[in-house]
This record gives C-alpha cells, sequence and structure tokens, in this order.
C-alpha cells in the first residue's frame, strides 16, 4: 500500500500540461487501434440506445433480451478474428439487446424524472473518460496489478448476491453492493484500459473484443449511477411528503 501511494504521490508531482499529450510509450500503431476500439464503443453505446428506444416503444426488454445479449457475445467471442463484418454486427446486436435489458429500469426512471436517465449518462461518460484517459497518459502497465484486487471485489459482489437471493438482504447490503460495485468496474475501466494497449503492443489488434469488453464496463457504471440517482430521488420525494404531513 506504501509503494501504492508513493507512486501516485510521484504522478501527481509529474502532471503538466503536456501529460494529457503524453502518447510516447504508446506507438503509432497501438494509437490506430485504440483510435478503433474507442469508435467501436461509440458506435456500440448508440446501438445500446435505440435497445432502450425500442423497448420504450413496444416493451420488448426483459429476460430474453438478456439471453440474446449474452448469446451475441459468446457469439462474437468464438467467431475468428477473420470474419470482421460479423463480429462487429454481432457486437451491435448484444449492445441493442443489452439496451433493451436496460428498459425497465429506463421505463422506472421516466416515471420518476426523465432527467435522470440525461443525468446518469453525462456522470458515466465522464468517469469513464478520466479514468480511461488516466490510464492512457499512464506509464504501461502502471494499473495492471489493480487486477488482482478488482477481481477479489467483484467475487466479492457475486457472492453477496448470491447469498441475498437464498437468505434475504437488506438495505445496507443493497447500498453496499451498489456503491461497491460501482467502484470496481471503475477500477477496471482503468485496468480494462491498459490491458487493451498491452496486448495491443504484442499484436493483439482485436479492436471489436477490445470494444467489447469497454462496453460492458460502461454498461456495469451506468446501471449502478443511475439506479443511485433513482434511489437518492425517490428519498428526497419521502422527505419532501413527510415535511408536508
Amino acid at each position: 500500500m506504501e509503494a501504492f501511494f508513493n507512486s501516485q504521490s510521484s504522478s501527481r508531482s509529474r502532471w503538466s500540461y503536456d501529460t494529457l499529450k503524453n502518447f510516447r510509450e504508446i506507438s503509432p500503431i497501438v494509437q490506430n487501434h485504440v483510435k478503433r476500439v474507442y469508435f467501436t464503443l461509440c458506435c456500440a453505446v448508440v446501438g445500446a440506445a435505440v435497445g432502450a428506444f425500442l423497448h420504450v416503444l413496444w416493451n420488448i426488454g426483459g429476460f430474453l433480451t438478456t439471453v440474446a445479449s449474452i448469446g451475441s457475445m459468446v457469439w462474437l467471442l468464438s467467431t475468428p478474428p477473420v470474419e470482421e463484418q460479423k463480429r462487429v454486427s454481432l457486437l451491435m446486436a448484444s449492445a441493442l439487446f443489452q439496451g433493451a435489458s436496460f428498459g425497465p429500469l429506463i421505463d422506472l426512471a421516466i416515471a420518476v424524472d426523465p432527467s435522470l436517465i440525461l443525468s446518469a449518462f453525462v456522470a458515466t461518460s465522464l468517469a469513464f473518460a478520466c479514468f480511461s484517459g488516466a490510464a492512457l497518459i499512464a506509464r504501461r502497465r502502471e494499473y495492471l496489478y489493480l487486477g488482482g484486487l478488482l477481481s477479489s471485489g467483484l467475487s466479492i459482489l457475486m457472492w453477496l448476491h448470491f447469498a441475498s437471493s437464498f437468505f434475504g438482504g437488506s438495505v445496507a447490503l443493497f447500498k453496499f453492493e451498489l456503491y461497491f460495485g460501482l467502484l470496481v468496474f471503475v477500477g477496471y475501466v482503468i485496468v480494462d484500459t491498459q490491458e487493451i494497449i498491452e496486448r495491443a503492443h504484442f499484436g493483439d489488434l482485436d479492436y471489436v473484443k477490445h470494444a467489447l469488453t469497454l462496453f460492458t464496463d460502461l454498461a456495469a457504471i451506468f446501471v449502478r449511477t443511475l439506479i443511485i440517482l433513482l434511489k437518492n430521488s425517490s428519498e428526497r420525494n419521502e422527505r419532501k411528503k413527510k415535511r408536508r404531513d
């Protein structure tokens, strides 16, 4: 832990405006790969937005769209990189189905306060841009050691989820899962970004798979952010009702 805080303090002391343009450790080939990854990620986000909109129109989101999204991901990962167009189509299909699966949550947000959706999207985009940008300008492999800690945190979340499903949960446990899960997936944005760069340096230029990895992180952050905003909004409304009464 002491080494971690020392590295953070030294990173802050080295920071300057030029740091924002410091991509010397990333070769031009890798930089182009990162651009393709982010462009594909943006297309996937648009696909998810279309899926959520289709749910609002026709109420298609649910268990079947979740299964379809997972199935598309598995199909994508089992398809060889040579079939690039097919893999891109599968990524867009997975994003669309996943966006439709978020539909019930979107419906709830529309009923409570439609502006929460935009707030959650802006907050998610800013968090993703900041942490992914930090990983891009950091030294190579500087944050990869966090992968083990985040994997442990993810397994804790899974066990807590199973325990609450079988034995029942509490409000405190739900809040812990929500905020701790948000912290874990924000951390994964940093680790996954650096892992993508490192893999690209060793010749893995599979931008579709890398975009899928970041899209999964982004979707998890958005869902948790929107739930937090919904919970805070409902708590504020309850307090206002009590004051009126």
